[in-house]
């Protein structure tokens, strides 16, 4: 896969969640909830301040972050879903 990013946008790989809960109870696909946590797969180079300066972005690919639910655009990239978010729906940076 070869993807740019434009300005201050950031696709990501959502995490999957466990299978199971703490009950042994398997969850089937139509009732989980989208995952919160994402992989960083490619940043773009960040957007520009009013004098013109570009803003560096704060993750980097291969970041694990935290983003809401509903947050972003969903599309299919290499038959791989794929979410692209603006870099200030992010929320965390999971170390």
């Amino acid at each position: 896969m070869n993807i740019t990013p434009l300005y201050d946008r950031v696709v990501l790989k959502r995490v999957d969640a466990a299978e199971t809960v703490k009950g042994g109870i398997i969850i089937p696909d139509t009732a989980k909830e989208k995952p919160m946590e994402a992989l960083v797969v490619a940043v773009g180079e960040g957007k520009f301040d009013d004098n013109g300066k570009r803003i560096p972005m704060s993750v980097k690919a291969g970041d694990k972050v935290l983003i809401g639910k509903y947050s972003g655009t969903e599309v299919k990239i290499d038959d791989i879903d794929h979410v692209i978010v603006r870099e200030d729906e992010i929320l965390a940076i999971v170390k």
